[in-house]
C-alpha cells in the first residue's frame, strides 16, 4: 500500500498542473503518488526559462490546447511541489 493523503485520490487517473519550486511546470496525467513522489505519464516538463511565456500563460494555453507530451514518465519529488491543480480546473479569467 502506498502511504498518501486521501486528498489526492480525486486526481489520479486524471490530468494535473504540477507548479514546482523551480522554474519548472509539469503537465501530465497523475499516475500515483505516495508520501515522496509523484507520477505522472504523457506529461510535458516545461522549463519555463526555454520561452517568453510566463507559467500562468503557459498553463492557460495547455488547458487550451492540450498537453504537449515530451516525457512518457515523470518522477516528482514533493518537496519540490507548490501546487497540484486538475487541469480542468484551469481558468483563463
Amino acid at each position: 500500500m502506498t502511504d498518501r493523503s486521501a486528498l489526492l485520490d480525486d486526481y489520479l487517473g486524471r490530468p494535473v498542473v504540477v507548479d514546482l519550486t523551480s522554474p519548472f511546470v509539469c503537465i501530465g496525467t497523475l499516475a500515483e503518488a505516495d508520501d515522496a513522489f509523484l507520477d505522472l505519464r504523457d506529461a510535458d516538463l516545461h522549463d519555463l526559462r526555454d520561452g517568453r511565456s510566463t507559467r500562468e500563460i503557459y498553463v492557460v494555453d495547455t488547458a487550451r490546447l492540450g498537453v504537449r507530451r515530451n516525457r512518457a514518465r515523470v518522477l516528482i519529488r514533493l518537496d519540490e511541489v507548490v501546487a497540484l491543480t486538475l487541469l480542468d480546473d484551469v481558468s483563463e479569467e
